[in-house]
């Protein structure tokens, strides 16, 4: 519930304080004297556009502030997914820079202008002439027709759902583009990596091959200098071996009275040790030396292949061959795991909207369950309106696939003459009559939403006598379930308010203040007789408001 509402420096107004009261808040004033600035400010404080030139001097900031009834129950939920701490009262504040930046706050808390948005269509509804142009909008009908079926949570649930089936169907149809064009070139990667795979690469191959080749080329050369160098280290009379162990055997017999020689015997046994390892590893050598004709063909032939398969690649290296191989491999498991992925998403889009189209069911039941109720409602407010001959149906039709609210268009029938056919509400009635048809819909509304605040800017325009009578009479008992703030130029509706607040101008500027009981009395006398208020008046008003 709006309590208190404070503007400065915003159009006509320099600076106005509003404390709002509990029920039916009657709002009057006459014609320029700054009724809607009142209005413009709320919208600004509730999120809505900055219009440029918003100050009333340009060189100073605009704020609108108002202090809020915040229901635990309403409100606390909210508060606390949006990091922001619940109290029973928040005020809630909208400044506008000279420079045209705005800066919005809940609570001493700077937030988002968004946020400031959503929070403001939980508290009030801004109900204007220019409004009854929602009744056209498809949703704010669906929206009536919910909220009278309670199925808010329902909707909200299938919205999530479809949403979810949108996206997958997004995710699909680029994971299947993607699936097409790799499908284009997995023939071929396919070919290039069997191709590898059959190669039997391995890491460090090329160069042993290209060791062996060399050797088994050389192979009579190499034979010849290592069985030379073996000859001349062990033949049996004069090779290496036998003289070096000679040495250090001669050596080694006077070292005991030579003592000198002592090191280099032991220097010479390690020179044989080391000559016999030699020796023994050019015997092993030896015996793999040998030309092998076939097994060098074999040999050149795999290096030939692998160059082969380099160049083709081009790369340098079998190392580089191996890593193509297996990148290859990679592209053609995600090619088979996207086909996988497809798959799996295809059944997740149909459990999806399997489960869209149970719930779409369910809605549609509520709504055409709710229709009757509705229908019967709001004739009767029409009826008391005045439009005693009305015919206002409900038509829920099945829009034949799901869409974002259902599976339902929601069309509103309207007739206001005996014996004509109701049609569509926005060809066939009057800007009056779809202006009462609005306010029967909000009063319907109003017990059912939860709303804290509604406020009607002149719904009553084009009424008069009896029927402005029961505006009235509409108007008030919504206030006994929620705080309406009414701005009227009728007496009969203006004479129903708990609290009432007059606008008027002064200097240029804009003001308002609360009239008390017997002011009400004059003021009201004045709205009915004109700027002559007679005793008659003075007697109607004091009758109006049950004096």
């Amino acid at each position: 519930m709006l309590q208190l509402l404070k503007v400065e420096n915003y159009a006509l107004i320099e600076s106005l304080e509003i404390d709002f009261a509990r029920g039916l808040n009657i709002i009057t004033g006459e014609t320029g004297a700054g009724k809607s600035i009142l209005l413009g400010a709320l919208g600004l404080l509730l999120g809505g556009k900055n219009e440029s030139g918003a100050q009333r001097d340009a060189s100073r900031n605009c704020m609108v502030e108002g202090v809020f009834e915040m229901d635990r129950s309403a409100f606390e939920g909210w508060m606390e997914e949006n990091d922001l701490e619940w109290e029973p009262q928040v005020s809630i504040r909208r400044v506008i820079t000279p420079s045209g930046k705005s800066r919005a706050f809940i609570g001493d808390m700077p937030v988002q202008l968004s946020l400031l948005r959503e929070l403001g269509e939980r508290l009030i509804d801004i109900h204007s002439q220019h409004r009854n142009l929602l009744i056209k909008d498809d949703s704010f009908r669906l929206d009536i027709v919910d909220g009278v079926a309670g199925q808010q949570e329902l909707v909200a649930s299938y919205a999530e759902e479809y949403t979810r089936l949108g996206n997958l169907r997004r995710e699909l149809s680029q994971m299947q583009r993607e699936v097409e064009a790799e499908r284009k070139q997995y023939d071929y990667i396919s070919f290039q990596y069997e191709e590898l795979k059959a190669a039997q690469l391995r890491p460090g191959e090329q160069q042993e091959l290209e060791e062996e080749y060399a050797m088994l080329s050389n192979a009579d050369r190499i034979g010849e200098a290592v069985g030379g160098a073996l000859a001349s280290l062990d033949e049996e009379q004069t090779g290496v071996l036998v003289r070096a162990k000679t040495m250090a055997t001669e050596l080694g017999k006077v070292a005991d009275i030579f003592p000198r020689t002592a090191p280099l015997a032991e220097r010479l046994q390690s020179v044989y040790v080391e000559l016999r390892d030699i020796a023994a590893e050019l015997g092993d050598m030896i015996d793999g030396v040998g030309a092998d004709d076939a097994r060098l063909e074999n040999v050149g032939a795999r290096i030939n292949t692998l160059y082969d398969l380099q160049q083709k690649h081009r790369v340098g290296s079998v190392e580089e061959l191996i890593e193509l191989r297996e990148e290859y491999h990679k592209r053609l498991e995600a090619m088979d795991m996207s086909s996988e992925n497809s798959a799996r998403m295809e059944q997740e889009i149909a459990q999806t909207e399997s489960r869209c189209t149970q719930l779409a069911e369910r809605i549609t039941a509520g709504r055409r369950k709710a229709a009757p109720t509705i229908s019967k409602s709001v004739v009767g407010m029409l009826t008391k309106l005045g439009i005693e001959s009305a015919v206002f149906e409900v038509s829920v039709e099945p829009t034949g696939e799901l869409c974002a609210s259902g599976g339902d268009s929601v069309e509103f029938l309207f007739s206001a003459n005996k014996g004509m056919a109701p049609r569509s509400i926005d060809r066939i009635a009057s800007g009056g009559e779809i202006s009462r048809v609005m306010l029967a819909l909000k009063a319907l509304m109003a017990s059912r939403a939860g709303l804290p605040t509604i406020i009607f800017d002149e719904i009553d325009t084009g009424v008069s006598g009896r029927v402005a009578d029961e505006v009235g009479e509409i108007v008030a008992e919504m206030g006994h379930t929620m705080q309406v703030i009414n701005i009227t130029h009728l007496p009969q509706v203006a004479a129903k308010g708990d609290n009432h607040l007059l606008v008027y101008k002064s200097e240029g500027a804009t003001h308002i203040r609360k009239l008390s009981a017997e002011e009400r009395v004059e003021h009201i006398a004045a709205m009915l007789s004109g700027s002559t208020v007679t005793e008659a008046a003075v007697a109607q008003a004091r009758q109006l408001l049950g004096k």
